[in-house]
């Protein structure tokens, strides 16, 4: 005991010395970072001067600029949840901060449950692509990009759940994001992506109020009239491929891949949705 008693005190030392050379450790991405800062304060520059007289060609010149008073930043109104596909946090935060790679989102969560929020929310991130919800079809400009470290064929950690509704729960009370608002890569590019993949829990999000979700079908009676390409146009999706619609909803709200048509009790579904979404 004696022999442990005098070994405490250096082991004390050791580890207080272990902590201080982890904190003085070099940030990997400090010349990232400095290119950030840059490019922000270029963009902020930018805002700064009042707004210049027209001088086009048949419109009569104003003798002097006016600014309005009345203005704030634009809120985002969509948070798009994608996963990653690659293997690693390390590699996405890598990929997400070369210049060549043209992609970005504004947090990614690691499978560990680490936040790293990569941009500021009122500026645009890269997250989208070519996409389409509704009639909105720059969602880029609109919307919080979530990356979570997934490989596209493997279940979430509760521990990056855990951190991702909690940052929901932030986005959603900041920015009076609606419930119907919370959505998928694949939702909004069913051609081209599949993420989240089929093991994200949407029904989880929804009881939260991230996302909408589906009750119990059993006593529904669909309309005769009832169509579901157009229900499904309504709840949000691009009907450009009918086929890829149906497959991003099946893989949202069915948690399937394997359909590629919708059978009666899918319609179900789809009609008491589209009755949430309108």
């Amino acid at each position: 005991m004696q022999a442990i008693a005098r070994l405490l005190p250096i082991v004390a030392i050791c580890l207080s010395i272990m902590a201080a050379i982890n904190s003085c450790a070099p940030n990997p991405y400090a010349r990232t970072n400095k290119v950030y800062k840059k490019q922000s304060k270029a963009l902020s520059k930018s805002l700064q001067p009042l707004p210049l007289p027209m001088t086009m060609d048949s419109i009569l010149t104003p003798a002097y600029a006016v600014g309005t008073v009345n203005f704030n930043l634009r809120q985002p109104n969509f948070v798009i949840i994608h996963h990653t596909a690659q293997n690693s946090c390390e590699q996405t935060l890598r990929t997400f901060t070369v210049k060549h790679s043209k992609v970005s989102a504004h947090y990614v969560i690691c499978e560990d449950g680490t936040i790293h929020h990569m941009l500021n929310d009122y500026l645009r991130a890269w997250q989208a692509g070519i996409s389409k919800w509704g009639n909105n079809t720059d969602i880029n400009s609109s919307s919080i990009g979530i990356e979570l470290d997934n490989n596209g064929h493997e279940l979430f950690p509760e521990a990056q759940i855990v951190s991702l509704l909690k940052l929901l729960d932030t986005l959603k009370s900041k920015y009076e994001i609606p419930a119907s608002n919370f959505i998928g890569h694949s939702d909004i590019a069913p051609k081209r992506k599949v993420d989240p993949n089929v093991f994200f829990p949407w029904q989880r999000l929804a009881q939260r109020g991230f996302g909408q979700w589906y009750d119990d079908t059993t006593n529904v009676t669909l309309p005769p009239s009832f169509d579901h390409l157009l229900a499904l146009r309504l709840v949000g999706y691009d009907l450009a491929d009918t086929t890829a619609a149906i497959r991003a909803f099946r893989r949202h709200f069915l948690q399937d891949t394997l359909g590629r048509t919708l059978t009666a009790p899918d319609d179900k579904v789809l009609y008491q949705l589209m009755k949430k979404y309108q």
